[in-house]
């Protein structure tokens, strides 16, 4: 399954829990992912599973945080994605805009793949070359 183009996008963290816990945010990225192949990051799993256990979720909990996670294509590591990551992160220190680690992989994995990403947290992802935000972050 290729994850490319205007097809698919790549879902952030923050939109994945807000999909995942019914969150009235999630309403307002459904026309941005209706129709698309929708992707995360592998940091994305990592993120979601060390929430998981940070909160101490029990068995059912964690099944419907796998179960959620299965409906997206998840991004892998690769070789353009650590260049990709290379260049975000020196790109944002350049501007005197450090960004978050898991941040810069996330973009990268975007940036790699070239598709949009899908965040609440655009200010995150603001002066990246190339990255294409969706957002609704304006909303409540």
């Amino acid at each position: 399954m290729m994850v490319h183009g205007e097809s698919s996008v790549l879902v952030d963290t923050n939109v994945v829990s807000y999909i995942m816990r019914e969150d009235i945010r999630a309403k307002f990225y459904v026309p941005h992912l209706k129709g698309k192949l929708l992707a995360i990051s592998f940091i994305t799993v990592g993120e979601m599973f060390y929430g998981a256990i940070k909160k101490r979720w029990g068995e059912q909990k964690r099944k419907n945080l796998e179960d959620t996670l299965r409906k997206f294509v998840v991004i892998p590591y690769d070789k353009e994605i650590a260049w990709c990551y290379a260049r975000v992160v020196t790109e944002r220190e350049r501007k005197g805009r450090p960004i978050d680690l898991h941040d810069a992989w996330i973009a990268a994995c975007a940036l790699r793949h070239g598709i949009s990403i899908v965040t609440h947290n655009a200010s995150d992802f603001e002066d990246i070359t190339g990255l294409q935000i969706i957002t609704e972050c304006q909303r409540p």
